[in-house]
């Protein structure tokens, strides 16, 4: 039985109703001729989501991402470093010796995963590093995800790779050049890093790396060059946090900021989320408030799945992908 068949069997009520519900108005989105971001928040990359994604990428099902600093970055740690990762199955019951155990390691934990220091982080601040100095010796600007192309691409990590490269979801953008928004990408482990490269005097221009701001004036030209009445742009969520906080944003100031008639509300929109409607979290609220500030309308199809986006988002892509 295709993954398909079996899901809208067995899928008949609440979340898991959301859940069928949500795919198929992302495919009528597509079939209408629509584009579609998708926001990763979270440890989404960690938890090997570009196992799914990828595909997506690679049949046109996406159109633009936006995503953490810290998604942007571990899919290339695991990419280079799969086979140093541990999993840790019991994280819930490790004691404070334990979690300083790992750390004396290097053993960053993520939930029940380590991410290995040495192999991982700091092999990828060696190959960026030689990036950031070479744009800025030349004088050059870039965003961070154009820093990870060029080194991507290179194929200067080729031999490094240690899992099937078709499950790199940022290679596989790389490929495709697809726009990456990465908002607050200075609060990530390579942003970190390149703070102190900065201060430390390697690199001699803090704008090598171009800023947030710079990402919503691009994402700015790019929906206005593709969102269109006949044709508009849908936003599936994944998690919460600024990377859809910020990208949603764009309608609102299109309107209000720069005063731009004619320019279309998001044209679908669906949220994972495992935070609960509560006081004052954006991430919690239901997608009518949305209504409110500018960014969908009154007929937007709307949809919240409150569950485990590592478990729903693949289920999602499956449908969308007819699987």
């Amino acid at each position: 039985m295709k993954i398909t068949e079996f899901l809208k069997h067995n899928f008949r009520h609440f979340n898991a109703a959301a859940l069928i519900d949500a795919a198929e108005g992302y495919k009528t989105h597509l079939d209408n001729n629509g584009k579609m971001m998708v926001t990763l928040a979270g440890a989404m990359s960690t938890a090997e989501m570009g196992i799914s994604l990828a595909e997506m990428i690679r049949q046109n099902k996406i159109q633009i991402i936006s995503c953490t600093g810290a998604n942007l970055e571990e899919d290339v740690f695991n990419l280079v470093a799969h086979d140093y990762y541990e999993r840790i199955p019991n994280y819930r019951e490790l004691s404070p010796a334990q979690e300083q155990d790992l750390l004396s390691r290097h053993m960053n934990r993520v939930t029940d995963t380590c991410i290995p220091e040495m192999e991982a982080m700091r092999r990828i601040e060696n190959v960026i590093l030689e990036e950031w100095v070479k744009a800025d010796q030349a004088g050059e600007c870039y965003f961070p995800h154009e820093f990870f192309y060029k080194i991507l691409l290179s194929g200067k990590l080729d031999a490094s790779f240690q899992i099937d490269p078709k499950n790199s979801w940022l290679l596989e953008a790389a490929k495709k050049n697809l726009p990456i928004i990465v908002p607050g990408w200075e609060d990530s482990t390579l942003g970190n890093m390149f703070a102190g490269h900065v201060i430390s005097g390697d690199v001699k221009n803090v704008h090598t790396v171009r800023t947030g701001i710079e990402y919503m004036m691009f994402l700015a030209e790019w929906y206005t060059q593709n969102a269109k009445e006949e044709s508009t742009v849908g936003f599936f969520q994944i998690g919460g946090g600024i990377a859809g906080d910020f990208p949603i944003c764009v309608v609102p100031m299109l309107h209000q900021d720069l005063q731009r008639d004619n320019v279309p509300l998001w044209g679908y929109f669906c949220q994972i989320s495992d935070s609960t409607t509560s006081y004052g979290s954006y991430s919690g609220a239901v997608p009518n408030e949305k209504i409110t500030w500018g960014k969908l309308g009154l007929d937007t199809p709307k949809y919240i799945i409150e569950s485990d986006a590592t478990i729903v988002a693949p289920l999602i892509f499956a449908i969308v992908l007819d699987q």
